[in-house]
């Protein structure tokens, strides 16, 4: 096997026999521990997977896009499904923030356990969770890109359900519920694929592999509604809201940071890549779609009464962003979709983190009962100014190129109809520096409320440990956007030349 092939394996195979090990081990704290060191030797070989790479290159009289590293082993012979697994620029940038917002997690609950259970059950839950995001990620197989898509079910429920608030078994009900709706359409869709052209490689099926145009847009239509409830899009995200508001902080941190971007991923990858004609006929609802989710959303953050639902909503307007720029179905529209992932996922992972904090250090999240943060917590009232202002896409942070690039993507298209989207979700990120300076204004501004008032000045070394590496992965995806559209620049043309020719 080359080393690259270790290295795929090792992403895959260390999470889960960590996961075991951290069960095996007697005592909590140590198996933490166990937990924190496996993510850590994930977070390694997931960074090596960039050095080495393979170039692109032609299969026969058909072009494909070919991974930097792959492996492709038959795992079931008997129903001809293969373990292929491979990683490109399309798909590593998120792989290592998967693995790094899992490290940061795991290393988090080394200072902090939430309440209800042992913090031995969440760690070994949490890196079960990044096997099958990673899985998600890697997949080239469409079966198996399911099967690993659907491991991240039933952990991140336990998850919700377990350590969270009071309200918690009613919000993992309905993110089961919601997740198991997409999935059984994912399945469906795979299974019109698979009948239709007899394979389940997505590197011999991107670029539509000969299916009729019928076939296509019913696979597209499934595809991209069981994706759009994982991300989720509106208007299917009424389950977002419920689910961050009672998740446990390092539950929100994996749910926002990379977990909904399996739906984005996978509308890239899958919906895009296998069914191009059906991308062709949907992306102007596509296009409308995205910009109804940057208003509503922006519109719904204005009128938020808590931090965690405010910041959960917020999602729902940047993965709009995302949205837009795959609905334009260009490179540039590709590429914002790309880093406003992984930016999302850099600040709102932050965002959540110090949420949690004001929360447990206040015993509210009410933003009424919040006020002058910067009197007795100036430190932890500067990382919250931080994230927000990030979020809400200032140059220079990283939350500001994909927001950018997806406007650029629309407005190039041209036309009415992508030129007003533009225009639209350009007053969407105004909206969105609104309710973010309006949450400022509240949290961190005027005199200290009673809840306040009983917050000191210091901060933990375990939280700056987890928050430190996202500050400044936030300044330098901003200052220097080639650190992730870098590495995708390739990819994403192969991709684009291979499905739209």
């Amino acid at each position: 096997m080359r080393v690259g092939q270790v290295l795929l394996v090792t992403v895959l195979a260390v999470p889960a026999l960590g996961a075991v090990a951290v069960v095996a081990t007697p005592r909590d704290r140590a198996a933490r521990l166990v937990g924190t060191v496996a993510a850590a030797l994930t977070l390694v070989a997931a960074v090596g997977l960039v050095f080495g790479r393979l170039q692109w290159v032609v299969w026969s009289d058909k072009p494909a896009v070919f991974p930097w590293h792959y492996l492709d082993r038959p795992w079931v012979p008997g129903l001809e499904l293969r373990l292929h697994l491979g990683v490109d620029g399309v798909s590593w940038p998120l792989v290592v923030l998967t693995a790094l917002l899992t490290l940061l997690c795991c290393a988090y609950t080394l200072w902090r356990v939430p309440d209800g259970g042992s913090g031995r059950a969440l760690v070994a839950l949490l890196l079960v969770v990044e096997v099958g995001i990673l899985g998600t990620f890697l997949a080239l197989n469409l079966v198996l890109f399911f099967l690993f898509f659907e491991v991240v079910l039933l952990p991140m429920y336990a998850i919700i359900a377990g350590w969270g608030g009071a309200d918690r078994r009613r919000a993992a009900r309905k993110f089961a519920l919601y997740t198991l709706f997409g999935s059984v359409l994912l399945l469906v869709g795979v299974y019109v694929v698979v009948a239709a052209t007899g394979t389940a490689d997505l590197m011999w099926l991107t670029g539509g592999a000969g299916m009729s145009r019928g076939t296509q847009l019913a696979a597209f239509t499934l595809f991209a509604v069981a994706f759009a409830v994982k991300s989720p899009l509106w208007p299917l995200h009424s389950w977002l809201p419920d689910a961050h508001t009672q998740a446990p902080t390092v539950g929100s941190v994996v749910l926002a940071g990379v977990l909904l971007k399996m739906g984005t991923y996978g509308l890239i990858r899958v919906a895009v890549g296998v069914a191009p004609e059906g991308a062709r006929w949907a992306a102007p609802v596509l296009g409308v779609l995205a910009v109804a989710a940057i208003l509503v959303g922006s519109l719904v953050c204005l009128a938020q009464t808590d931090v965690k639902r405010l910041i959960a909503y917020s999602s729902v307007g940047h993965m709009g962003f995302v949205l837009l720029g795959v609905a334009t179905l260009t490179t540039v529209g590709i590429q914002a979709a790309l880093i406003g992932n992984v930016a999302h996922g850099v600040i709102t992972g932050l965002l959540f983190f110090l949420a949690g904090a004001v929360k447990d250090r206040t015993g509210t999240g009410t933003l009424a009962e919040l006020s002058g943060l910067r009197e007795t917590a100036p430190r932890l009232a500067g990382l919250l100014a931080f994230a927000a202002i990030a979020s809400l896409g200032l140059p220079g942070l990283a939350g500001f190129w994909g927001e950018a690039f997806a406007v650029i993507a629309a407005v190039q298209v041209g036309g009415p109809l992508w030129t007003t989207l533009g225009v639209l979700a350009a007053v969407g990120a105004a909206l969105t520096a609104a309710y973010f300076l309006r949450l400022l204004r509240q949290v961190t501004h005027n005199r200290p409320s009673a809840a306040v008032g009983r917050v000191g000045p210091g901060l933990a070394g375990a939280e700056l440990t987890a928050w430190v590496p996202l500050v400044l992965l936030a300044l330098a995806i901003g200052l220097v956007p080639t650190l992730v559209l870098g590495v995708a620049e390739g990819p994403v043309n192969d991709l684009i030349g291979v499905v739209f020719p």
